[in-house]
């Protein structure tokens, strides 16, 4: 069975999971990726197939993929290896 494409409703969900289950996660994309170091406080507020746009000390800030996601399997698996590929390995 294909995994689900990344319509808004799956968007919402895989944000809810990161925000209410990986908040550090969040952070550190935003710090390690969107390139803001001192970011304290970030939430994900939509994945779509080219980047996940973040929300950081209250400013938009949008951190694209090395490539256009898939489907929501792509999007999980996209997530867990940028986390794996910074410094200390994760978030």
């Amino acid at each position: 069975m294909a995994a689900d494409p990344l319509t808004p409703a799956v968007s919402d969900r895989i944000c809810k999971h990161m925000n209410d289950d990986h908040a550090e996660a969040v952070v550190s994309y935003a710090r390690h990726y969107g390139g803001v170091a001192s970011a304290q406080l970030a939430r994900m507020l939509a994945i779509t197939p080219e980047a996940m746009q973040l929300e950081v000390d209250g400013q938009p800030l949008r951190v694209a993929f090395d490539h256009v996601l898939a489907d929501s399997e792509d999007a999980h698996r996209t997530l867990v290896a940028m986390l794996r590929a910074m410094p200390q390995g994760q978030g």
